[in-house]
């Protein structure tokens, strides 16, 4: 298995890189990207679906709910939280095990 021997693979296959050509640059024709933009904003939605027509407005509709679910709990929220002195009055672990 002589590596130098111009009869192996090896030797023909780098003899053949060597004498490659570079590959030139791919690049897009002329006024593809308009062309491409141009059809993409030409299609029209002909049949618009159910799920379709009431995302958006159900989107909407979640966030203006939880707008005024923050602005009806803001003085909770802006309050702070209880203080690591005062234990939660609601805890149920405390409840089962107080005196």
């Amino acid at each position: 298995m002589n590596v130098t021997d111009p009869k192996h693979p090896w030797s023909r296959l780098a003899a053949a890189a060597r004498t490659a050509q570079p590959a030139a640059a791919d690049t897009a024709p002329y006024g593809f990207a308009t062309r491409v933009v141009a059809l993409a904003f030409a299609h029209e939605h002909r049949v618009v679906s159910l799920f379709e027509r009431f995302s958006l407005r159900a989107v909407g509709v979640a966030g203006l709910l939880a707008v005024i679910s923050l602005a009806g709990n803001y003085s909770l929220l802006s309050a702070g939280g209880p203080t690591d002195d005062d234990p939660p009055e609601d805890d149920a672990v405390s409840l089962l095990l107080e005196d």
